[in-house]
């Protein structure tokens, strides 16, 4: 057993350098906003009956879907609020963060040759999946560890050093499920994209689950890591059992990993795959056929969830309608504006969140370009009959079609759902044009993206730091009552909302210009310069 782990210490230290960037720059934005919305929070609702009719909007079922299921609303404290509001969305950014952390220290790697180049060395064969497991967990202790002191040393009333610790916890717990999940995936799996994508869809299907039975079937929650987590009542009741049981299951996958780890070949899955075709297509004659062949299953699996994502807000609209019809608070507090419903104003909304979640794949296309460069395998393609800005418009193409299919499923599982739970149902169109509106914002995005490949190659990160920002400040904005101008710096912020809005075309046709000119300047660039070895 000695011998499995040799040289673990010294790989850790090695992975440990590898991340001395990425790491510290997670940890402190993930405490720093977790700390600076509880601030906000206790100043913006600093009475008790502010708070009590922030509690009336929590209750109905598209907010239960979205946020989980409320505790403490009789009596919602600043605690509670932080609870309810934020650790769902808290623990899904530790879930990703995990999942690709563990993903590029072991199937990634391993993919590259380099695991290949340590086991040459005297180390044990389970020594790095032990490294990259003890660095994910030290990852998440530390995350706890700030998060829980964080938040207790605001000195807010509601948030008692039990109850901090207990928030942290269950962040650091979450956090280390998922990455021996992934740890399972990429035994399973041959290559890191199928481990990254098992891992999300596990991600989403938790999600799903959480969702459908927090509005009416707890055993579905039951059946959800993240429902676990929430039932621990973070700053209400404080219930550790869920989060101790959490850990254990964690514990018990991670062995799992070794296990399946120690019985497979080194480069193999232990998932059988399909063998390929004797000749290949024609579509793979071109770089863009090339791309969509490699990246057919992320998509697929993207389109699906995306669909199903659209779906289950939709199913919650009929709930929402006779709830705002029952609830006379609610009423007051969110009456219909312009002659518009409520469910409008919740469509618009949902609307800014499904985009930006559109944007994911979407951007994930553009940077598989870099991921491919940083591999060797352009030098091979631009050594033929191919110029690089065929190469680089065939992956601006794609991800300009992967953002229109992602952002048209969302609409349709939305609009599909949404009349079969309602009475009245919603006009198509509406609803599809609602979304299609926010297609411009998702290419300035995209285009970002094509400037920091042309320009930037080493800063890809970029794109994805821009795109969190936007969330956190169109989706956390109004709750929290920021100036207008830190959402103005998104360009979500600027999208006419046209459920209860008119068109507006000149912020959008300036944000098409502004994207247009992002990918001009990133083709220019990667034309100039050198292409990485």
């Amino acid at each position: 057993m000695r011998s499995t782990r040799k040289g673990t210490a010294i790989l850790l230290r090695f992975l440990m350098k590898r991340d001395r960037v990425r790491i510290p720059v997670f940890v402190l934005a993930l405490v720093l906003i977790t700390c600076m919305t509880a601030m906000a929070l206790s100043n913006l609702y600093s009475s008790s009956e502010s708070r009590q009719i922030m509690a009336e909007t929590m209750v109905n079922p598209a907010m239960t879907a979205m946020l989980g299921k409320g505790y403490g609303l009789d009596n919602y404290t600043i605690g509670a609020m932080m609870a309810h509001q934020m650790l769902l969305f808290t623990a899904i950014a530790m879930a990703i963060m995990n999942i690709l952390l563990v993903a590029r220290h072991t199937r990634a790697d391993e993919e590259e040759g380099r695991i290949e180049l340590i086991r040459s060395l005297p180390t044990g064969r389970l020594a790095n999946l032990y490294a990259t497991l003890t660095l994910a967990g030290l990852t998440n202790l530390f995350i706890g560890i700030l998060t829980g002191l964080g938040l207790f040393s605001l000195g807010i009333e509601s948030i008692n050093l039990e109850g901090s610790l207990l928030y942290g916890t269950a962040l650091g717990v979450t956090g280390f499920f998922f990455a021996t999940i992934t740890a399972i995936f990429a035994q399973l799996s041959e290559n890191a994209r199928g481990t990254i994508g098992f891992s999300f869809t596990l991600l989403g299907v938790s999600y799903l689950l959480r969702a459908i039975g927090d509005i009416g079937n707890e055993a579905l929650s039951m059946a959800s890591p993240l429902g676990w987590i929430l039932g621990s009542e973070v700053l209400v009741t404080n219930r550790w059992w869920p989060i101790i049981i959490t850990f254990i299951v964690s514990l018990l996958i991670m062995i799992a990993a070794c296990v399946l780890y120690s019985r497979r070949d080194l480069g193999a899955g232990l998932l059988p795959t399909r063998p390929g075709k004797r000749t290949a297509s024609a579509s793979l004659l071109s770089p863009f056929g090339l791309s969509l062949r490699l990246q057919r299953t992320g998509l697929i699996s993207w389109a699906i969830g995306m669909f199903l994502l659209g779906a289950s807000y939709g199913s919650v609209l009929g709930d929402l309608d006779s709830f705002f019809v029952e609830n006379d608070m609610f009423q007051q507090l969110l009456s219909p504006e312009n002659g518009h419903s409520l469910t409008e104003q919740f469509l618009t909304m949902i609307m800014s969140i499904l985009a930006m979640i559109s944007t994911i794949p979407a951007l994930m296309s553009v940077n598989k370009l870099i991921a491919e460069e940083k591999k060797g395998r352009i030098d091979h393609l631009l050594s033929k009959k191919l110029s690089r800005n065929r190469l680089l418009g065939s992956a601006f193409l794609l991800s300009v079609i992967t953002s229109l299919v992602m952002v048209s499923l969302t609409a349709i599982g939305l609009w599909t759902a949404g009349n079969m739970s309602m009475e009245n149902g919603m006009d198509l169109w509406n609803v599809y044009s609602a979304a299609l509106v926010y297609l411009p914002a998702v290419w300035l995005v995209i285009g970002l993206g094509i400037l920091v490949i042309g320009m930037f190659p080493k800063a890809t990160i970029v794109g994805w730091v821009y795109l969190m920002y936007s969330f956190f400040v169109v989706y956390l904005g109004n709750l929290l009552e920021f100036p207008k101008w830190l959402s103005g710096i998104s360009p979500y912020g600027h999208i006419p909302e046209l459920l209860i809005e008119e068109m507006r075309y000149l912020p959008v046709s300036i944000l098409f210009l502004l994207a247009i000119v992002l990918v001009i300047t990133g083709f220019i660039g990667y034309n100039k310069r050198d292409i990485q070895a």
